[in-house]
């Protein structure tokens, strides 16, 4: 098996704005390509979760199991761990993933929708399945809306 970057694995998670490498350009359909997504900013936070957890470089990098000059490079971003690198650092800063890779609350719903899911929180079981079988009837049908665009176009 060879060895593949964090990069390679989810390239919407870069902390600046990067051409695409050759082999992904050479795609047929640019439609098909993901979408970059808002950058988050990971050697910044790998430094700050570092610092709170009280530990130093070389700490971090004997607990994660990597070399020190790549707890560097992460943290000059230089270099983007690998998938296997990143859950070694997540679990010596006693972080999840979604910690020490996303901004706050860029994963979660927007304001208002948080406040929906909030009321929705408060009802009954019975409303709360109702409510989730919608929820889901209506991701099927967005998700069907986009696959059958694709296979169009």
């Amino acid at each position: 098996m060879g060895c593949f970057t964090f990069e390679d694995r989810l390239p919407t998670l870069r902390t600046t704005p990067k051409k695409l490498p050759a082999k992904a350009s050479a795609s047929p359909d640019p439609a098909q390509a993901p979408a970059p997504l808002p950058a988050a900013n990971f050697p910044a936070r790998l430094i700050q979760t570092r610092r709170q957890a009280s530990m130093t470089q070389q700490a971090l990098a004997d607990a994660a199991g990597v070399h020190v000059n790549q707890i560097r490079r992460y943290e000059a971003g230089a270099a983007q761990p690998t998938l296997e690198a990143l859950v070694g650092l997540a679990r010596a800063l006693h972080v999840s993933l979604d910690q020490l890779v996303f901004d706050e609350g860029e994963r979660g719903p927007s304001d208002d929708l948080r406040l929906q899911f909030e009321a929705v929180s408060h009802m009954s079981d019975d409303d709360r399945r109702i409510i989730k079988a919608l929820l889901d009837g209506m991701i099927v049908k967005h998700q069907t809306k986009q696959m059958v665009g694709n296979l169009s176009s």
